[in-house]
């Protein structure tokens, strides 16, 4: 009978000194190479360092440079649902950019729920991100207090608050954006002028700002081009109620010739799929248009009149704004107006 294994010590974690010497550089030239200092090293220095690190499994304290630095190497990124290819086209943009800044990207989902939002502003702040950013759309009422209390906290622990479309209240957020209301204007305007008369919207609640936004520019837009004014029909944004409310005013009644507006893709794909279900034709009979372009608008048929939105742009200058030293608010993003077969011009 063979005797069981001595239990073996734990090996002791290799240290940024154990690295720095088998390297054989010093001790600050090891910790520009692996904590991500901006002072250039050389590359053949650089290449040691690395390669000493791989050698003993170095990894870095992360809560210790958090501590030492007041932030840590993380970008936080708060969405109402990453489901949504809205705010995926964002995280991508957000991604692709952070990891040009040597920063791993933290993704929350606040359901909207601003409840839930200052529940994980609060959690993240205990891992002292460089940034965070608030994607989902700020509303018009006042902002909860205990989300502005969590976003205080955070601001005064060093990190820097980003928002999408409209400033935080409490903080001295740095703000990016589209064009929302610019792009519906034109995307109203365009409709008016291929032939459309009676439109119907489809929205979320009243108070959301990015909502209330494009239908505002949706509205201006065609009535300005000789349409009579929308009416505007509310709930989420969600491809389910974009379905619900369609099936809705269908049962009621919609005339041949009316163009629908959905004031996100998802919605608008929810209203596609609502009037083929009550028998009736995307396009011919029943135009719908959306808004953002993301990419499954292009694949379906007929393919989505959209106003585009450069998402992953944005994604990417939400990052610039976390990371700048200093920060001016940039303009809103254009939003370009794209005409496909879902709206096919109307005979005078």
């Amino acid at each position: 009978m063979t005797s069981p294994p001595a239990s073996r010590a734990p090996q002791r974690a290799a240290t940024l000194h154990d690295v720095a010497r088998e390297a054989g550089v010093s001790l600050a030239t090891a910790s520009r190479v692996l904590n991500g200092s901006t002072r250039r090293v050389a590359d053949s220095y650089r290449e040691k360092v690395e390669a000493a690190a791989a050698a003993l499994g170095y990894s870095a304290n992360l809560s210790a440079q958090a501590t030492a630095r007041g932030t840590s190497a993380t970008l936080a990124l708060l969405v109402a649902n990453i489901a949504d290819s809205y705010f995926s086209q964002i995280a991508a943009g957000v991604a692709e950019a952070a990891d040009g800044e040597n920063l791993v990207v933290t993704i929350g989902i606040t359901d909207r729920s601003p409840e839930r939002e200052a529940q994980l502003v609060r959690s993240l702040r205990g891992q002292r991100p460089r940034g965070i950013v608030l994607a989902a759309s700020r509303a018009h009422q006042a902002q909860n207090p205990q989300l502005t209390q969590a976003l205080q906290a955070l601001e005064e622990s060093g990190g820097t608050i980003v928002t999408l479309g409209s400033a935080a209240e409490g903080v001295t957020s740095r703000v990016v954006g589209i064009d929302n209301r610019g792009g519906t204007r034109e995307l109203g305007s365009t409709l008016a002028a291929l032939g459309y008369r009676s439109a119907l919207v489809i929205a979320a609640m009243d108070g959301l700002v990015t909502s209330d936004d494009r239908v505002g520019g949706f509205v201006e837009g065609f009535t300005a081009g000789g349409g009579s004014a929308p009416e505007v029909l509310r709930g989420s944004l969600t491809r389910d109620a974009g379905y619900a409310i369609m099936a809705g005013a269908l049962k009621r009644g919609v005339p041949e010739g009316t163009v629908v507006f959905g004031v996100s893709d998802v919605v608008a794909f929810g209203a596609m799929s609502a009037v083929r279900d009550a028998g009736r034709a995307v396009g011919s009979d029943i135009a719908i248009a959306g808004f953002g372009d993301i990419d499954t608008g292009r694949d379906i048929v007929p393919s989505l009149t959209t106003a585009h939105a450069p998402l992953e742009e944005l994604g990417r200058l939400a990052v610039e704004a976390a990371t700048a030293e200093t920060w001016v608010n940039p303009d809103p993003l254009p939003v370009e107006v794209l005409v496909r077969d879902s709206t096919p011009p109307r005979a005078a």
